[in-house]
């Protein structure tokens, strides 16, 4: 597909993931719409809106959506309060943190915000809205490592936890030999990047649209392409410890790697929606969230899934584990917040 008419791919739908239900293709939304940095406005209902990705910055849960709409936690996702200062009305996509106070948001018309007060208060620190590439996803690494991902291979790279960022030519070494990979996409400069994530302080995968899969064993130095066992987007990969993993995407494919994702093998999910998000809940327990309410709860470790489908099915994009609770979870989508109890779940 040409890069023009992927752009109108990407202005017509996604990256909104759980916003636009049964409509969506992609993992992306149009890029630029914010011209002139702007801050968040206050909102009464902040958490009850669109919101996309949430990550845990010590005890606290925090949350990032649409317009530049931050929120936090302190009692377990009971509650919560918008952050006080947001310089940016961006749709947010993606949050990681360091440690219970260090972290960083990114979004739409490239910017990247950083926090060193636990998400109260942030700092924008990188800002692109000319290039219209949206930012989809960033994972905070050790000790102050961070890596930004987005569409068309966009790539961004910090060292001081933030608070400045370099670009970088995203390149993968093909799968080995003998085994399918997707093809190359340079003419219509590079294949979008949803999901970026860390098995250890050196291994890092990538998922990425139209059946990529990436692995790096040194860090983010150097990436390996995966063989693919699924030609549509995957959005979202899972480490489980050791060499296993999971990936997941469009319609319900879910995938089990036991080799580091040399081999894949498919697990049936019991649905056709979109699945977005994942975590861990304990040794053997693991959550997947996606569109129309689906919740995967595995007991097994990843193996097999059982579907907790929600009865509002409002979507969803992204879980965390509530404390040390395995029972409880709580997820983002298009109602914002809520907190699920998987407790009576097979």
């Amino acid at each position: 597909m040409s890069r023009p008419a992927r752009d109108r791919v990407a202005r017509r739908g996604a990256a909104a993931l759980c916003v636009l239900g049964a409509l969506v293709a992609f993992v992306l939304v149009g890029a630029a719409e914010e011209s002139t940095p702007l801050a968040a406005e206050p909102a009464p209902l902040a958490a009850h809106g669109l919101l996309i990705a949430i990550a845990t910055a010590g005890e606290r849960l925090v949350a990032v959506g649409d317009r530049g709409i931050i929120v936090h936690s302190d009692d377990q996702g009971r509650n919560w309060v918008q952050a006080s200062v947001v310089p940016t009305r961006a749709l947010l996509t993606g949050v990681c943190f360091f440690d219970a106070r260090r972290g960083i948001a990114v979004g739409h018309d490239e910017v990247i915000l950083a926090t060193a007060d636990a998400g109260d208060t942030w700092t924008r620190t990188h800002y692109a809205p000319e290039a219209e590439r949206p930012l989809l996803d960033v994972m905070c690494g050790p000790p102050t490592q961070a890596i930004a991902v987005g569409a068309y291979a966009t790539y961004l790279t910090s060292n001081d936890a933030g608070d400045s960022w370099s670009a970088r030519t995203f390149q993968a070494s093909p799968p080995p030999k003998g085994r399918a990979g997707r093809p190359a996409a340079a003419e219509s400069g590079g294949f979008h990047l949803n999901r970026i994530v860390a098995a250890s302080d050196t291994r890092f995968y990538l998922a990425g649209e139209a059946g990529h899969l990436y692995r790096s064993d040194n860090g983010g130095v150097i990436w390996q392409e995966l063989s693919s066992p699924y030609e549509g987007s995957f959005f979202g990969v899972l480490p489980l410890g050791g060499e296993s993993v999971l990936a997941f995407g469009m319609r319900g494919n879910l995938y089990r790697s036991d080799d580091l994702g040399g081999n894949w093998q498919k697990i049936d999910t019991g649905t056709v929606a979109m699945l977005n998000g994942a975590a861990r809940l304990d040794a053997s327990g693991v959550a997947i969230v996606g569109l129309s309410g689906v919740v995967l709860v595995s007991r097994d470790g990843g193996r097999n899934f059982t579907l907790a489908q929600q009865t509002d099915r409002s979507g969803l994009s992204a879980v965390v584990r509530v404390g040390m609770d395995p029972e409880e979870i709580a997820v983002v989508g298009e109602s914002g917040d809520r907190l699920i109890s998987l407790k009576g779940s097979p």
